[in-house]
């Protein structure tokens, strides 16, 4: 019983695989997101007021923190944004950055910042 459950969960993570390979597939994902200019001085208010700028052009739901922002949404648009923050700070002025991203997707269900909620 147990080699079937296992064989079941693997043919299921390997069609989750082959389906998010494919252009019309849209893998969704649970993100935390952390910018960090370095060089910028002692206030970063202004270059983190542009990355929350930049996260609302995209159809996110987005909670902010002290530390970072939540972020769900399509995966592949989570890692463009994370690009587009790089390429536009840099543009900006912004010598160095360090972003800090975790991610999660799941196969067995759609995750969501509500399901994270306590």
């Amino acid at each position: 019983m147990a080699i079937e459950a296992l064989d079941s969960g693997l043919r299921r993570n390997d069609e989750w695989i082959r389906a998010s390979l494919t252009q019309d597939y849209n893998v969704k994902a649970t993100a935390e997101l952390q910018v960090v200019p370095i060089g910028s001085g002692v206030s970063v208010r202004q270059e983190i007021m542009r990355v929350t700028e930049l996260l609302k052009k995209y159809d996110f739901i987005v909670e902010t923190h002290a530390s970072g922002t939540n972020i769900e949404g399509n995966l592949n648009d989570i890692l463009a944004v994370v690009e587009q923050i790089h390429a536009t700070l840099h543009s900006e002025g912004t010598v160095r950055l360090v972003s800090y991203l975790k991610l999660e997707t799941r196969t067995d269900k759609t995750p969501t910042l509500a399901g994270k909620q306590l």
